[in-house]
């Protein structure tokens, strides 16, 4: 009899309405199926905390398994995103096999992730001789910044076990200005309907620069320009001279401005009293130099170091 009165508590609507409201929360809170959360709940006595444990280690090593199981394919398409202030910027390429996945929302947030953790690295004390301290963070670098206490190459693995698709963080810029008079500036394309410090797109950019107070600043249609248009190098009037033909210029000094061709983006430079002290530019998918001119490559330990 007393057996059956406790069996009749455990068993009855109460009990099973609030069985079911934790298996709702807990399918809610982390993603992951209905039938994988009960298991876990079942495992562990309606603990929801450990059974949310368990799920993610479950998660991370089928994640990390199915990552190395499609370490070797192809991943050509992706995205490009920027992060920045007036005196720090990050530029981050994360690539995946599909433009599919790369519309997927846990792929935007993978790369907004990416984003934060060089944007972050970029606030460190690091600085290096000339205006702009940059450093260049490879693969596994990038891979070993951390977001919310873990590393990115781990919620990548998470991300790549959950999509089933190969997924690489490919690069980063993480930029500093080493004075008050130099501003940073970051744009992608296509770009957000309005300007934010944080975007995401195919193709993106980053420029530090002088430009007095006082002056429209237009920094942001530079980078829109050098997405655009993709200028090799600077340029200096002593050294270099115009392309004969305008489509074949990659001088930045001599191209025509996308936003008003009828001006060259000297000329631009000049009327809003503009130095241009350096600038980047990610394709996403392209091929890459060996290294970019006039970026210091750190050690991973220092990488890790700094944060």
């Amino acid at each position: 009899m007393i057996f059956q009165l406790v069996r009749s508590l455990h068993t009855g609507p109460v009990c099973r309405a609030a069985e079911s409201s934790l298996l709702a929360k807990l399918r809610k809170k982390t993603g992951y199926t209905i039938s994988n959360c009960k298991k876990a709940l079942e495992m562990h006595k309606n603990d929801s905390d450990k059974a949310e444990t368990w799920l993610n280690e479950q998660a991370q090593a089928m994640g990390w398994e199915k990552a190395t199981k499609l370490a070797g394919r192809s991943a050509s398409q992706g995205l490009v995103a920027v992060k920045f202030d007036t005196n720090h910027g990050a530029l981050v390429e994360l690539n995946c096999e599909t433009d599919f996945v790369a519309k997927n929302e846990k792929f935007h947030k993978m790369i907004e992730d990416a984003a934060l953790a060089c944007f972050k690295l970029a606030h460190t004390n690091l600085q290096s001789k000339g205006p702009v301290t940059k450093m260049e963070l490879d693969s596994e670098q990038l891979g070993n910044l951390q977001v919310e206490g873990k590393k990115l190459s781990e919620v990548l693995a998470l991300f790549i076990g959950s999509v089933g698709e190969n997924a690489i963080l490919r690069r980063a810029e993480c930029w500093k200005a080493n004075s008050k008079d130099i501003k940073i500036a970051g744009y992608t394309h296509p770009a957000p309907a309005t300007a934010a410090d944080y975007s995401s797109g195919k193709y993106g950019a980053l420029l530090a620069y002088r430009q007095p107070d006082g002056v429209d600043d237009v920094g942001r249609q530079l980078c829109q320009h050098i997405v655009g248009c993709a200028p090799r190098k600077i340029g200096q009037k002593d050294s270099d001279t115009p392309a004969k033909n305008s489509d074949d210029e990659t001088c930045l000094i001599y191209q025509e401005y996308l936003l008003e061709p009828s001006y060259t983006v000297e000329e631009v430079l000049e009327q809003n009293k503009v130095e241009v002290l350096d600038y980047v530019r990610f394709s996403c998918g392209e091929a890459m130099e060996a290294s970019l001119a006039g970026v210091e490559k750190q050690p991973l330990d220092y990488v890790q170091t700094l944060q």
